[in-house]
């Protein structure tokens, strides 16, 4: 398998799963969630001042159905995640080959 083609799957089987699967995801609150509930301390949590966000709440703000609303959030997560991840690759790539290179060893035999 070419270096491409890996790429390509590695993006249409993580847009899929962004996308498609993650509507499947329980909508039962997580671990820390529930031991909050069932202590009762829950009660002092508050909203973070980023709930009005446009993707807050695992949807898109403005889109009415929450399968298309949080498939979308998926999908425009995944780009996020690969763009920041591809241009911090991309920026040490380029500052990696900006280094001088090694001299390479040499094959000749030497003369005594």
């Amino acid at each position: 398998m070419t270096t491409k083609r890996f790429f390509a799957a590695f993006l249409l089987v993580s847009l899929v799963l962004a996308g498609i699967v993650s509507f499947y995801a329980s909508a039962h609150p997580d671990g820390l969630e529930k031991v909050a509930e069932d202590k009762g301390f829950n009660a002092k949590e508050r909203d973070h001042s980023m709930k009005d966000s446009p993707l807050a709440d695992y949807g898109v703000k403005g889109v009415g159905d929450a399968r298309l609303s949080g498939g979308l959030s998926g999908v425009i997560g995944v780009g996020v995640v690969l763009l920041a991840g591809g241009g911090l690759f991309w920026v040490v790539r380029r500052r990696g080959s900006s280094a001088p290179a090694a001299p390479a060893p040499s094959t000749a035999s030497q003369d005594a």
